[in-house]
């Protein structure tokens, strides 16, 4: 926790960089607030501090209207145990509570269910189920605000198991059922919606869209240097997402049908685009190392750019194992033309979108074999798919500990695929493929590992990987 003098201080100068690290319960409005609310700062004495929503709430306090709490940036501290309980936070946003429960998101993250509780407490003040009970409200708030969805697919879509149980849970914790919860003026129900996801501290999209416009595969992403756009599969629903930065921070649009999936959404959003990293904590870092030093001074902010589908990442990972980044685009888009469903209706450019590993676990080795890989890595490649299909690979952001160890289980994955996977999928801020063609060449010497760089080296990674490319060098 932040001491009050710290927090009173933020919270009178409106500081962006605390955004999201404590809430403002408000005594004489019963409100809670970010520090960064636009709404008159309330008197020191009716000013108490929280360390997360769910602990306000818990303290009976309402979200404010103005500042929109499920809009704040979510948390990535330096020391492990607040590490461990912001990935498993990010992971319960998500909704890995009501998907698979407490003991398998445990195991995910190499603990204990009884540690993560404890690890939960002490560094929110609220449990993990409690945290998941505001999690779902402040996501249907969101919905009900900014979409148009009816009140039984916005219930179900936040995490509610029943719609009564949603309409009580809304009138006992916010004083009033959904219907009464609708934004002011009326939304249309059309064909996408946009939501606004703040970024921790100054945000620079430019880097993020260098890396992936740079591997962008047509028909299933389009890059600019101003946003980014894909085909996206999530559950049975098949549709498209926009994301480029707005006047509020990165603007995130959907296709409708993807709306009762936007909880999991923004939280992969936010992982993918690294809204949440603590910027100067890396770059002070980073900058210790006379070889990075001059690239932080420069260009100070280079977030890692994650992925939306960690089995997707898995599967191109393999495929650019030992070629350069223009050869695994090649041998992707065979892949996705031969096995990717259709999109009927998207943005120009936008037509298929990438293989799930049911489809390619269905179609065997031989068959992924045709595209014009080796039999050995076709065979990977289905094992891959194989294992994701039957539920044994978890390359979901934050589950590090799992993920490395079921990556490493299937023949052909060897150690430059395990910290690729980590670095982009599993969010892993130390992972670090220190054989990398490119890493080597910017670097000019093999064998590098930078220890030193510890816990940061997937940031070290990806300013070299930028240095490469800046100076032709082969990726």
């Amino acid at each position: 926790m932040l001491d009050a003098e710290t927090c009173h201080a933020a919270c009178d100068a409106k500081d962006r960089r605390f955004d999201g690290r404590f809430y403002i319960g408000v005594t004489s409005t019963g409100v809670y607030c970010r520090c960064i609310c636009p709404a008159r700062t309330p008197k020191r004495r009716n000013r108490t501090f929280w360390p997360s929503a769910a602990a306000a709430e818990a303290a009976g306090f309402r979200p404010c209207l103005l500042c929109r709490p499920e809009r704040a940036p979510g948390l990535a501290p330096i020391d492990a145990p607040a590490r461990l309980a912001a990935a498993a936070y990010a992971r319960i946003e998500a909704g890995a509570l009501e998907e698979r429960g407490l003991e398998t998101l445990a195991a995910d993250l190499g603990v204990t269910s009884r540690h993560l509780r404890r690890v939960m407490n002490a560094q929110f003040g609220a449990s993990p189920i409690e945290i998941a009970q505001t999690g779902r409200l402040l996501a249907a708030r969101r919905l009900l605000n900014e979409t148009a969805l009816p009140i039984t697919e916005i219930a179900f879509a936040s995490g509610f198991r029943s719609l009564r149980r949603f309409n009580a849970t809304m009138k006992q914790r916010y004083g009033a059922p959904p219907s009464q919860m609708r934004g002011r003026k009326a939304i249309e129900r059309g064909e996408t919606f946009t939501v606004s996801l703040s970024p921790r501290g100054d945000y620079a999209i430019a880097p993020i869209l260098d890396f992936l416009r740079a591997r962008a595969l047509p028909g299933v992403e389009l890059c600019t240097r101003k946003n980014y756009a894909r085909v996206l599969k999530w559950g049975d629903a098949l549709g498209w997402v926009e994301i480029g930065m707005g006047p509020k921070g990165l603007m995130l649009t959907l296709s409708e049908n993807l709306a009762p999936h936007l909880r999991p959404l923004v939280a992969n959003v936010r992982g993918a685009f690294d809204l949440d990293a603590e910027m100067m904590s890396v770059d002070a870092h980073l900058a210790s190392d006379p070889e990075l030093a001059r690239d932080v001074t420069r260009e100070p902010g280079v977030r890692v750019p994650g992925a939306l589908d960690g089995f997707e990442t898995a599967i191109r990972a393999v495929l650019g194992q030992q070629v350069t980044v223009a050869g695994a685009r090649t041998l992707t888009e065979r892949l996705v033309t031969r096995f990717g469903a259709v999109l009927e209706r998207g943005p120009d450019g936008l037509t298929r979108a990438f293989p799930d590993a049911e489809r390619l676990a269905q179609a065997g080795a031989a068959e992924i074999a045709a595209i014009g890989l080796p039999k050995k890595r076709a065979e990977t490649l289905h094992r891959l798919a194989l294992a994701a299909a039957e539920g044994k690979l978890p390359v979901a952001r934050g589950a590090i500990a799992a993920g490395r160890a079921a990556l490493a289980a299937i023949p052909g994955v060897g150690p430059w695929t395990i910290e690729y996977v980590a670095l982009r999928a599993l969010g892993d801020p130390d992972a670090y493929p220190a054989t990398d063609i490119a890493l080597v060449n910017a670097l000019g010497r093999k064998g590098e590992t930078l220890d030193h760089l510890k816990p940061w080296r997937a940031y070290a990674a990806i300013r070299l990987w930028r240095r490469a490319a800046k100076k032709g060098l082969r990726t």
